[in-house]
């Protein structure tokens, strides 16, 4: 007996099924088939999407909040109200973003990332957490607070990852000490990401071959491109290692610039990510992100004097947005959601696609591409209601 059978367009590991059917028991994918699936097929529930799309869920590798939540709060209502926000839009895992800060705040909120990693929270699969900060260039500061920044040293480094909480950690490679952490990151299995970084090409291919693996919002808060100094965005866009990750609201990256960088890098090495602040889902209004005062308008998040300060996207729409500006098909540009930052985190062997033996983690779309469920280990965490 299966817990759940949906039928309707499938993108599966193997391809996109027209029509098809994904059958789940006890968490996992245990069937995947083309066509209507046998009249004897027993389930508990029965779904048809009438026209929709399952999809493998999406992973939002760097979220810093929504619906007024912040990783930063350091309280597990924090994270459960993050957990179910992210669910609406398709999200089935993900991890939470911390800000720059002295290391008491930031180790507590690590600290509560880690006591809600085995929680069900209600929503997407809470991961870990990804350290943004504070070993970031100050001249690339972004929405951080300059006075919160410094340089890695051994004792905060054995700190951060004794919290057992740190999936991802964002470092500019060109600081003091920079080299020797991401070293230490890499051997204990935390993924480390360039960014917030006037590096040059060198010293970024330089953190690569260290073990860097990725870069955080690719031409945001780094030097930009020059064609004799081609710094991280040169060394980002070359550098077959690198994985890059992109915030596709139209906002922080020119439509062009989204286009560029698939071209060099391919959908394979492209991560599409939020960077969402506590004002995601909610009005315009006032907010704050990492301490600092952000206005949130007309679908941007600012400080005071103009810079950006994390966005309110959702997931879905990035990878709607991308697939317009770049010409591909959801289903293309869907792999930049979900199997891509799941083989970031080596988890692609459980997440990110459609096949039997995966996790059971799920987005159900209308055939306009919104959101109508999303299921976490074979449980749904979020449906549209039904009217009439």
């Amino acid at each position: 007996m299966l817990d759940l059978l949906i039928r309707g367009r499938v993108l599966a590991r193997s391809g996109v099924i027209p029509i098809g059917f994904v059958g789940v028991a006890d968490g996992q994918i245990v069937a995947v088939g083309a066509g209507d699936p046998d009249p004897s097929l027993q389930a508990v529930r029965r779904i048809n999407l009438d026209g929709g799309m399952v999809a493998p869920g999406l992973v939002d590798l760097h979220t810093h909040g929504g619906a007024d939540h912040d990783t930063m709060d350091a309280s597990p209502a924090a994270l459960q109200g993050m957990s179910r926000f992210v669910a609406q839009h398709g999200v089935t895992a993900f991890l939470a973003a911390t800000m720059s800060s002295p290391t008491e705040p930031l180790v507590r909120a690590l600290m509560n990332v880690r006591a809600m990693m085995g929680e069900g929270l209600g929503g997407a699969q809470l991961l870990g957490a990804y350290v943004e900060g504070p070993y970031l260039s100050s001249s690339k500061a972004g929405a951080h607070d300059p006075a919160a920044l410094r340089q890695a040293v051994r004792r905060e480094v054995e700190a951060i990852l004794q919290t057992g909480a740190a999936r991802a950690v964002v470092l500019a490679p060109e600081l003091p000490g920079a080299m020797d952490a991401i070293r230490r990151f890499v051997d204990a299995g935390v993924v480390v990401s360039l960014g917030h970084t006037s590096a040059s090409y060198e010293q970024m291919v330089a953190a690569a071959e260290a073990g860097a693996s990725l870069v955080t919002q690719l031409f945001n808060a780094m030097a930009p491109l020059h064609h004799r100094e081609p710094g991280p965005v040169g060394a980002a866009l070359t550098t077959p290692s690198l994985t890059c990750e992109l915030i596709a609201d139209l906002v922080h990256l020119h439509p062009a610039i989204l286009r560029l960088a698939l071209k060099a890098k391919g959908a394979s090495h492209i991560a599409l990510v939020t960077d969402a602040m506590r004002g995601a889902g909610l009005p315009d209004g006032r907010y704050e992100l990492g301490g600092l005062p952000v206005v949130v308008a007309e679908g941007s998040a600012r400080l005071a004097d103009g810079r950006l300060a994390g966005s309110v996207l959702t997931m879905e729409r990035a990878v709607a947005n991308m697939a317009d500006v770049a010409g591909l098909s959801l289903e293309e540009a869907w792999v930049m959601g979900s199997a891509v930052p799941a083989r970031v985190l080596s988890l692609d062997h459980r997440k990110g696609s459609i096949a039997e033996g995966m996790d059971a983690d799920l987005a159900l779309l209308a055939p306009d591409g919104a959101v109508q469920a999303t299921i976490v280990g074979g449980r749904v965490v979020f449906e549209v209601p039904t009217t009439g």
